[in-house]
């Protein structure tokens, strides 16, 4: 009963987390859409092959930030659907660090590989998809009013002030990032050692801290927290939730390594579904099955190719008719990919 409820609490934990930095990248967003008045994405508008180079590159990065941001990008209708697509494949996830760990050769093989695919399939779907193939208006987050004087970010006369005489909101959101950050550090939440994610994980949230402490009253209340905390943050938290507890209770009940039978093609499938989950721990038995040379390595570039760790769940909250077309295409990619490389016996 004990490990259960401990397991129930690392539930909890980790989906505060995930969601805490998802609105991290939410305000990071929105800073620089009303600072610049959306100026600085209008390039990325009209490139849509700068868009899937970027997205790609995004997905690259270790972790799951890259595809938080294209994320976060994607619903502020400045990355294509193409371009999503894109950073999702190239995303490997938490599993990155395991890959560099325990199979480092292979891994300087799959990633060029997994990029390439990348970009490959992000100008194929914008060559068919509609340029305006965006979310649906109600899940568009930057708002800034080009006719308001008082729609600026930072009024650096007033920081002072507005830290003295500091409304609810602010006082708030300021100690919600001290005790985030505090925790981060004791190893409460995020990893426990000193890695380069823990890091990442801190320079954001000290960028955040930033950003609440000294933003105007006006972008406070009205883009921070009425247009960002009020209709994002719990309904972010429960699906995040939601999935790591329904993860936390398969991987209790069913023992994944027993369905791995001889039969490649069959490993291929499971593969390919289990890589849909949005977690980075089921698929870390793939790495080790293949490191202990139990399957080949098409199998181990299809899961990592249709797999993108916790990347998907906020996309999952803001917009499921993009999670699933996604996630199918994503399906297809991998099959087709691992299907022919296991039949040229790689």
């Amino acid at each position: 009963m004990h490990s259960h409820s401990g397991s129930f609490i690392e539930v909890i934990k980790e989906s505060f987390m995930i969601t805490f930095l998802v609105i991290v990248m939410m305000f990071l967003i929105e800073y620089i859409n009303v600072q610049s008045k959306g100026r600085w994405n209008n390039y990325l508008k009209k490139k849509g092959w700068l868009q899937i180079v970027i997205a790609a590159l995004l997905g690259m990065i270790p972790g799951c930030l890259g595809a938080f941001a294209a994320v976060s990008l994607y619903t502020h209708r400045i990355l294509s659907f193409a371009a999503l697509v894109a950073v999702m494949i190239a995303t490997v996830g938490d599993e990155i660090f395991v890959m560099v760990a325990v199979i480092p050769e292979t891994t300087v093989i799959l990633l060029p590989i997994v990029f390439a695919i990348a970009i490959i399939v992000g100008i194929i779907i914008l060559s068919f998809t509609d340029k305006n193939f965006m979310p649906a208006e109600k899940f568009i987050h930057p708002q800034f009013h080009n006719n308001d004087p008082d729609c600026i970010c930072l009024k650096p006369s007033d920081v002072v002030s507005q830290l003295k005489n500091a409304s609810f909101h602010r006082a708030l959101l300021v100690f919600g990032f001290v005790l985030f950050i505090i925790l981060l550090i004791i190893g409460e939440v995020g990893p426990e050692s000193w890695d380069w994610e823990k890091v990442t994980f801190l320079i954001v949230c000290l960028i955040g801290a930033v950003v609440v402490s000294t933003a105007s009253d006006h972008f406070l209340t009205e883009h921070i927290w009425s247009h960002i905390i009020k209709k994002h943050f719990i309904k972010v938290f429960l699906w995040t939730f939601g999935a790591f507890l329904f993860i936390h209770l398969i991987d209790n009940y069913l023992d994944v390594d027993h369905w791995l039978k001889d039969n490649p093609y069959l490993i291929l499938l499971i593969a390919v579904l289990i890589g849909i989950i949005p977690e980075s721990g089921p698929h870390i038995v793939f790495i080790s099955l293949f490191a202990n040379g139990t399957i080949p390595f098409s199998i181990l570039l299809a899961n990592s190719i249709v797999q993108d760790g916790h990347g998907a769940i906020p996309l999952l909250a803001e917009s499921r008719k993009s999670f699933v077309l996604l996630k199918l295409i994503n399906v297809l990619v991998s099959l087709l990919v691992g299907g022919i490389l296991l039949m040229l016996n790689y």
